[in-house]
């Protein structure tokens, strides 16, 4: 944040909300858990409201959320800036013909589908996750629209 800039005061608010677990799934790890906020409708709604402010004028056709609180965050902020939602989910959740990229964690592997229909070529996409660990999953939704051609 430049000088010239003035700090949301709901920021300050929602961060309140955010529980830190020390040690949490491991060792070393300070786990920002989300779930605290979800039950303060006020936090709840200013974090949407930040989003929405932020990428209701950017042309954003398209909101995919990552599985599960991907779609939590995602589906509001969709409904709010007029796109449509586009649920990105792990493996074997979708019916119908599906799209899919693997992608490798610090404990294996693991895969995104989404339907082949969902996305239109010139959509242009918000990605929406709860965190970024090691941003294979990020990484991985890229990759996923992008072969769809909806990703700058």
């Amino acid at each position: 944040m430049s000088e010239n800039e003035v700090k949301d005061p709901r920021i300050d608010g929602i961060k309140t909300k955010i529980r830190v677990v020390p040690d949490f799934p491991k060792k070393g790890i300070m786990f920002q858990d989300i779930t605290t906020l979800l039950l303060d409708p006020k936090a709840f709604k200013d974090t949407i409201d930040l989003f929405v402010e932020r990428y209701r004028d950017m042309n954003i056709s398209v909101v995919a959320g990552i599985e599960a609180r991907g779609f939590i965050f995602g589906s509001p902020i969709a409904l709010a800036i007029g796109a449509k939602f586009v649920p990105l989910r792990k493996p074997k959740k979708l019916p119908g013909q599906i799209i899919f990229e693997e992608y490798e964690l610090e404990y294996g592997s693991d895969r995104l589908e989404m339907h082949v229909e969902a996305v239109d070529s010139g959509d242009r996409a918000l990605v929406v996750d709860d965190l970024i660990a090691t941003g294979g999953t990020l990484c991985a939704a890229m990759n996923l629209l992008t072969n769809m051609d909806i990703v700058d």
